[in-house]
């Protein structure tokens, strides 16, 4: 199988289920920033971390396919002629927001409380979660801006929106356990 088709050399894409856009829709861009976040947060996997948050992250890394298929998917196309789903996945679910709920209450017990904001860094590996951090808050925003013009599976915005916040608290853990300085941000006063 060849990886070009030529198909998209006029600035279009297809969506799952053959509709055509253009490479610059919204819905394109909302996937793709997902796309974007996935990779991030293989690097942050590729580094020396405890292998719970390596599971952690391949389990998010597959969730996160999950929530650009649903982007992915022209709503007019959600379900076939037989009346079956056309995306024959498992969706993302209450379950998987829980998880990652769970695992931040377990990671902040062993944090002090914060009292400032933080800046970003101390650390490559914690600085590779808060840059995941920021372009899964950027795909939050677009899929938020998708979601008000075509509405789509709720969950798979909870999850972003969760997902975001479990790496700002993988970062601040990342940070305890390689002993990294957490630097508060003290605004300067008059």
């Amino acid at each position: 199988m060849k990886v070009y088709t030529k198909t998209g050399d006029k600035g279009t894409t297809a969506l799952f289920g053959g509709t055509r856009v253009p490479k610059h829709h919204i819905r394109i861009d909302s996937y793709g920033t997902v796309d974007e976040l996935n990779s991030h947060i293989g690097l942050i996997r590729d580094q020396k971390i405890n292998q719970q948050y390596k599971d952690i992250l391949i389990l998010i890394q597959n969730k996160l396919f999950t929530v650009g298929a649903v982007l992915a998917t022209d709503p007019e196309k959600l379900i076939l002629k037989n009346g079956k789903e056309r995306l024959n996945i498992n969706k993302i679910s209450a379950e998987d927001i829980e998880l990652l709920e769970r695992e931040m209450d377990a990671m902040n017990e062993a944090l002090p409380p914060m009292t400032h904001f933080v800046l970003p860094g101390g650390h490559q590996t914690v600085s590779f979660c808060h840059v995941a951090r920021c372009v899964c808050r950027r795909a939050e925003r677009l899929a938020s801006a998708l979601n008000e013009l075509e509405p789509f599976l709720p969950e798979a915005l909870i999850y972003l929106n969760r997902l975001s916040d479990y790496l700002f608290v993988l970062a601040r853990k990342l940070s305890h356990d390689l002993q990294a300085d957490e630097v508060k941000w003290i605004p300067e006063k008059h």
